[in-house]
C-alpha cells in the first residue's frame, strides 16, 4: 500500500514538474530498502512514462521554450550518459553522499531564494508603477 501512495504522489508532482523522480529514489533508498543504482534505474524507467503524460499539457499550456529545446536535450543526453557511465563505476556509499550533497543544496537554494515575479506581474513591494501615480 505504501508503494501505491508513493507512486500516486510523485506522479502528481511529477505531472507539475517539480521532482516527483527525486522523491521516488528517497522513498525506493531510505525507505523500501533498494541499493541506489537500483533505485536509480527503476527512476529512469518511472521517469519516461509520466513525463509522457505531462508534456501534451506543459506544451498546450505554452510552458515549453522552443529556443532553449535542442541545446538543452543534447547537453542533456551527453550529460546523462556521462553521469552513467561515471555512477556504474562508484561505490554505493558515495552515489548516497553525492546524491544527499544534491539534495541539501537544493533545498537551501530554494529556502533562501529571493521570489522572482512571472513576466507581465508586478514585483512584491512595487504596488505603485509610474502610470498608477495620480497627477500632481
Amino acid at each position: 500500500m505504501a508503494a501505491f501512495f508513493v507512486g500516486l504522489v510523485t506522479g502528481v508532482l511529477s505531472g507539475f514538474g517539480v521532482g516527483g523522480g527525486t522523491l521516488l529514489l528517497i522513498y525506493m533508498t531510505a525507505f523500501a530498502g533498494l541499493p541506489q543504482t537500483l533505485a536509480q534505474g527503476i527512476n529512469l524507467l518511472y521517469f519516461l512514462p509520466t513525463a509522457a503524460l505531462a508534456l501534451p499539457t506543459h506544451i498546450k499550456n505554452g510552458f515549453i521554450e522552443k529556443a532553449v529545446l535542442l541545446p538543452a536535450i543534447l547537453t542533456g543526453l551527453i550529460g546523462t550518459a556521462l553521469a552513467a557511465w561515471i555512477a556504474t563505476g562508484l561505490d554505493v556509499d558515495i552515489l548516497h553522499h553525492f546524491f544527499g550533497y544534491f539534495l541539501l543544496y537544493v533545498g537551501f537554494s530554494e529556502l533562501f531564494r529571493k521570489p522572482s515575479s512571472p513576466k507581465g506581474t508586478t514585483p512584491p513591494g512595487d504596488s505603485c508603477s509610474k502610470s498608477d501615480t495620480p497627477p500632481k
